[in-house]
């Protein structure tokens, strides 16, 4: 397993049509993104980077959405995204779309989601799986330098595994696109076989989405109201080593 953590600075995408079959996966990744916003309730919705930033969120209660990225023209706030410019539980759910899969340090990324949601707020993550035809292209001879040979391609396990860390709970993992992404056979868009793949090969989809949310424990445990009676009594004056004498007994 590489380490998570790089020094190369990757060559980020900077739109979907950069990415091959772009376009496709944006609106797939809107598609299921639109079961779950309304489900989410709040003031501010966050998306970090520029692929976030170009997601129709539109179907999203929540009105006052900005968009951070690293670079880009049309960005509502121009910032590095691993050191987000907001401060800590206040916004109410955050995208991440493809966003791990072109940062050099993801670990980041999720510890900056994480301290400026709300408890309870939604983190949502989309990338692209290993564990599907698209991961299989990207370890085949090619374009080194296409954007979906530079993906990074983490699995949702071990995404989970540094969600759990921060704690952060996984409500939901989906799997879509069942195809190479870059080099798309004709066939793909027949009706019948999304269907097929998605009844029996759901696990290879290309495109994943998690959703998370941010849970958080009480700092103060509550005391149990009833009280355990002793089975021994003290006889006598006892010391015990913390210094404390015990009651005498008559």
């Amino acid at each position: 397993m590489k380490p998570a953590l790089q020094d190369l600075l990757l060559d980020l995408p900077t739109s979907w049509n950069d990415i091959p079959q772009g376009g496709f996966v944006k609106k797939q990744v809107e598609r299921h993104l639109n079961q779950w916003w309304p489900t989410v309730f709040g003031y501010h919705l966050l998306k970090v980077g520029s692929l976030s930033g170009e997601i129709d969120s539109a179907a999203c209660p929540i009105k006052h959405q900005v968009n951070v990225a690293t670079q880009g023209e049309r960005q509502g706030v121009l910032a590095d995204i691993h050191h987000l410019p907001f401060k800590e539980n206040s916004v109410d759910a955050v995208l991440l779309s493809q966003t791990l899969d072109y940062t050099h340090d993801p670990h980041q990324i999720l510890r900056e989601a994480h301290r400026v949601l709300v408890a309870n707020g939604y983190l949502f993550i989309t990338g692209f799986n290993p564990v599907s035809l698209a991961g299989l292209f990207k370890i085949l001879p090619g374009k080194k330098h296409s954007a979906l040979k530079q993906a990074r391609f983490f699995s949702t396990h071990r995404i989970g595994d540094w969600l759990n860390l921060l704690g952060c709970e996984v409500v939901n993992d989906q799997r879509f696109i069942y195809g190479a992404l870059g080099h798309q056979p004709r066939h793909f868009h027949n009706r019948w076989l999304p269907a097929i793949t998605h009844q029996y090969l759901q696990r290879f989809g290309a495109v994943y989405l998690l959703v998370a949310r941010k849970r958080e424990l009480p700092l103060t445990p509550i005391k149990p109201k009833w009280k355990v009676k002793p089975n021994l009594a003290p006889v006598g004056n006892v010391r015990i080593r913390s210094g404390i004498e015990a009651k005498k007994t008559t």
